[in-house]
């Protein structure tokens, strides 16, 4: 008789999921806060999209034809969903010509020279939007107000966390923060990079992303949890007056990329951490270098910041944060 014994590598257990699956779903659940922001902002928003996306997939299929040589990797969707990302980190009136050069630094350099998905350190939209934050300040900080009229071009203002950030030099916060329009920054009556703005259909993502199991809640509920008491205990010592001290809170949660970083950026498989422990740890560290930057940082903003630091961490931390070992009392 025959040996049909067959002596392979792990994994030896193979389920129906895949990556492209798990990017269709990331990308199902984005296109909401898409839609929202289409609405929000005008047509601009799927321009600025469509050419983040198309570089992406673009930048990726000749790196991987030319240089890396190897299959293909287009297919699983990865490059879509980075450009999607990239483009939701943009400002809606931002020159096109700036989101192809994203898109390039986002694949070019923070993915395929480390071998592509699966092996890049930094979450790269991530990267490619805070080059971007550097390289082209103004652009990327001339945000357009709510349209529904198409290109907003001639339009821009401040957004929330930049006023904020010049009444504290100025002393004016407790009016500001008394006057902040809660609801409608929950509806995204605000200007911002038009991804962040949709904060209700943020949430809905994240449901769908919950029920499909495609990330698990410790990362977002760690991030938002931190975030919210930072901005509590800072409003308690800053205000006498407790709804102050509740719209403070509210308004560090609604405001910039808080939701759409925790949900969709930081809960990235290949940057974050494996453990759940090291998830709760890294969410932490997350909220509150986004706050110690907002606070007392010279930008407004510091989510993306944030994220890219404890990316950097997560080797530690999947290090000395291990699961125990079957059969381990300790």
């Amino acid at each position: 008789m025959a040996n049909r014994t067959i002596v392979a590598s792990a994994p030896h257990i193979h389920g129906s999921l895949s990556t492209t699956k798990l990017m269709s779903d990331v990308i199902i659940a984005l296109i909401p806060a898409l839609a929202v922001s289409v609405y929000v902002y005008g047509w601009g928003v799927l321009a600025v999209t469509a050419v983040s996306i198309g570089c992406c997939v673009l930048f990726e299929a000749l790196i991987q034809k030319f240089l890396v040589r190897g299959k293909q990797t287009i297919t699983n969707l990865s490059a879509v969903v980075t450009g999607l990302l990239l483009a939701m980190n943009m400002p809606a009136n931002i020159p096109l010509w700036i989101v192809a050069v994203g898109a390039l630094i986002a694949i070019g350099v923070a993915k395929m020279p480390f071998g592509g998905l699966g092996k890049n350190p930094f979450n790269p939209a991530i990267v490619a939007r805070i080059f971007l934050l550097i390289a082209y300040p103004v652009q990327m900080t001339s945000f357009a107000l709510p349209s529904t009229e198409g290109f907003v071009d001639a339009y821009s203002g401040a957004t929330p966390l930049a006023a904020i950030k010049g009444a504290m030099y100025s002393g004016n916060v407790g009016e500001l923060v008394a006057n902040f329009d809660i609801l409608g920054m929950f509806a995204g009556n605000m200007a911002g990079s038009f991804g962040e703005v949709a904060t209700l259909a943020l949430l809905l993502g994240f449901a769908y992303l919950l029920v499909r199991r495609v990330i698990t809640w410790h990362i977002p509920v760690s991030i938002f949890v931190t975030v919210a008491a930072f901005a509590a205990i800072y409003g308690a010592v800053s205000f006498d007056d407790p709804h102050l001290v509740s719209n403070f809170t509210l308004f560090h949660l609604l405001s910039g990329g808080v939701v759409l970083g925790a949900v969709f950026m930081a809960t990235d498989y290949v940057t974050s951490p494996m453990t759940t422990k090291g998830m709760v740890i890294y969410g932490v560290g997350i909220g509150l270098l986004t706050m110690i930057i907002r606070l007392w940082g010279s930008y407004p903003e510091g989510m993306s910041f944030a994220i890219l630091i404890m990316n950097s961490v997560v080797p530690l931390i999947n290090k000395y944060v291990k699961p125990r070992r079957f059969g381990s009392k300790r």
